[in-house]
C-alpha cells in the first residue's frame, strides 16, 4: 500500500511537471514558427521587387538602348555621303575674250577686281553601300528584338526562380513547426522518463534511448531552422526588404 501511493505521488509529480514544461516549450515553439502567425509578402509583390532590383534586368534594358541607337545610326548612314559644297573667290581676275564675226578676228583682255562664288549639293554613295545598307538595317532590327526578347527572358527566369524558392520557405515553415512539435513532444517525454529514472521506475537502457530520440530530434529541429532561415534571407536578399512575419498579429493586437 505504501508502495502504492509513493508511485501515485510520483506520477502527479510528473504530470505537474510535465503539463509546466510542456507549456513553456509550446509558448517558445509559436514564437518561433506558427502557421497562423506567419504572413509572408504575396508572391507578386515580391516578384516584383526582384526584378525592379536585378542588376542582370538593368543591364538587358541598357543593352536594348544600345542597339536601337545603333539601328538610328544605321538609318541615317546615307546623309554622311550627302553634303553641301561651297566655293568664293574675290580679288583680281583676269578674263580673256575673243569674238569672230565672220569679217575680222578680235579678242579683249580685260583685268578687274571681282567677286565670284559657286554653290552645290553632292551625294556620293558606293555601290555596294547601297546594296547593303537594307541588310544592315534588318541586322539591327534584329540586334534590337533580341536584346528586347532577353530581358524578357530574364524576366521569365527570375520568376521562376522566385515562385520555387517561395514554394520551399512555405514547405520549410511546415516542417518547422512538424520539427518543433516533434522536439517538445520528445522533450516532454524526456522529462518523464528522466523522473521516473531518478524514481527506480524505468530502467537505465530506456532512458538511455529516450535521451538519443530527444537528440536526434533536437539535431532535426536546428536542420530545419537553419534551411528556414537561409531561404528567407536568400529571398529578402534578392527582394530587398525584410518580411514581417508577425505584421498580421501586431494589426490584430491594434485593432
Amino acid at each position: 500500500m505504501y508502495r502504492l501511493c509513493k508511485i501515485l505521488l510520483v506520477a502527479f509529480a510528473v504530470v505537474l511537471s510535465s503539463n509546466s514544461l510542456n507549456a513553456q516549450i509550446n509558448d517558445t515553439i509559436n514564437n518561433v514558427v506558427n502557421t497562423n502567425k506567419l504572413t509572408f509578402p504575396p508572391l507578386d509583390v515580391i516578384i516584383d521587387s526582384v526584378i525592379k532590383r536585378s542588376a542582370m534586368i538593368k543591364f538587358r534594358k541598357n543593352n536594348i538602348l544600345v542597339k536601337e541607337a545603333l539601328l538610328s545610326t544605321e538609318r541615317i548612314y546615307w546623309s554622311k555621303s550627302l553634303g553641301i559644297q561651297a566655293d568664293s573667290r574675290y580679288g583680281n581676275l583676269n578674263n580673256f575674250a575673243t569674238s569672230e564675226d565672220g569679217v575680222s578676228n578680235t579678242a579683249a583682255f580685260t583685268t578687274a577686281k571681282q567677286f565670284n562664288y559657286s554653290f552645290g549639293i553632292y551625294l556620293k554613295l558606293p555601290l555596294f553601300d547601297a546594296i547593303n545598307r537594307k541588310n544592315q538595317i534588318k541586322l539591327a532590327q534584329s540586334e534590337v528584338e533580341a536584346a528586347k526578347d532577353m530581358v524578357e527572358f530574364e524576366n521569365e527566369q527570375i520568376r521562376k526562380m522566385v515562385i520555387t524558392l517561395y514554394q520551399d520557405l512555405l514547405l520549410k515553415q511546415k516542417l518547422l513547426q512538424l520539427r518543433s512539435k516533434s522536439l517538445g513532444d520528445g522533450r516532454v517525454n524526456m522529462q518523464m522518463v528522466e523522473k521516473e529514472f531518478r524514481n527506480g521506475l524505468v530502467p537505465i537502457s530506456e532512458y538511455v534511448r529516450m535521451n538519443n530520440m530527444t537528440t536526434t530530434l533536437e539535431e532535426s529541429y536546428e536542420t530545419a531552422l537553419s534551411d528556414f532561415i537561409t531561404t528567407k534571407k536568400l529571398l529578402e536578399e534578392m527582394a530587398g526588404f525584410v518580411f514581417d512575419l508577425n505584421s498580421t498579429e501586431k494589426e490584430n493586437d491594434a485593432n
